[in-house]
């Protein structure tokens, strides 16, 4: 009796994959925010001024020093660069950016638009993205500072307050934890890359962080976005309290 192998449908074209459905609008809109995303980050990293209203301190210009100012006059946070370059390798965003930028391909049952051939991420500007890793072990550290930062927002000139600044640069901070955090490379970190636990020293905690992170691990991709709307919210908001547009409400026991 002969058995035929199953094989998996070809892509079909746009057109044809999702007939009747604007498949293009999502792609479109991952360019819109992306793009938005980048060109508030550029501009709040070399418009010359730090975001800057005490106690908050916006996450672009973290740490206070780790400002560097160049002969034309702009400052540049040292390590704003770190968050931002682990964005730009991420395997969630490089998935999505080459669908919505490349369509290459729009999707995972549509052909793809431009035919050519692969050649990987082996030429530049994407063979670094095979520094993914090193980004994410920085951007765990810069974490650490914005932590920091955090916990300072809750310190009025030596009194205990809270404020809506204190709120939004906290949330801020657990959502880059939580989008950092759930990064495909540190599972790989923590235990993914081992073959066997028991012949590990540490195996079994090994074992157990990375199955932990193997859980937390499908939403990385909406921690990703969450994190990135936070990040230029927080911004935004102690630019226009530096500005005087805007008036932060706090509550500070006894004052």
């Amino acid at each position: 009796m002969a058995v035929e192998a199953a094989q998996a449908p070809a892509p079909a074209p746009a057109a044809q994959a999702s007939p009747g459905r604007a498949w293009w609008v999502e792609p479109a809109l991952t360019v819109i925010a992306y793009l938005g995303f980048v060109a508030y980050a550029t501009w709040a990293v070399f418009n010359g001024s730090k975001a800057f209203f005490a106690p908050y301190l916006s996450p672009f210009d973290s740490p206070a020093f780790g400002l560097l100012r160049f002969p034309t006059g702009y400052l540049l946070p040292v390590l704003a660069a770190i968050p931002l370059a682990l964005r730009a390798t991420c395997y969630y965003y490089r998935k999505s950016y080459y669908r919505a930028f490349f369509w290459d391909p729009p999707a995972c049952a549509i052909r793809e638009v431009r035919k050519g051939r692969y050649r990987g991420e082996r030429s530049l500007p994407f063979a670094l993205s095979n520094l993914h890793r090193y980004a994410l072990v920085l951007t765990l550290l810069v974490t650490i500072v914005l932590w920091i930062d955090a916990i300072r927002a809750f310190d009025f000139d030596g009194r205990f307050g809270i404020g809506l600044g204190t709120a939004l640069m906290l949330v801020n901070v657990v959502l880059l934890t939580l989008y950092t955090g759930t990064c495909h490379s540190l599972r790989y970190l923590a235990g993914g890359n081992l073959d066997c636990y028991s012949c590990t020293r540490a195996g079994k905690l090994r074992h157990r962080l990375s199955s932990f992170l193997d859980r937390l691990n499908p939403q990385h991709g909406a921690w990703a976005w969450y994190s990135m709307f936070s990040v230029g919210l927080t911004d935004l908001y102690i630019r226009l309290l530096q500005s005087g547009v805007l008036h932060d409400p706090r509550w500070i026991p006894g004052a």
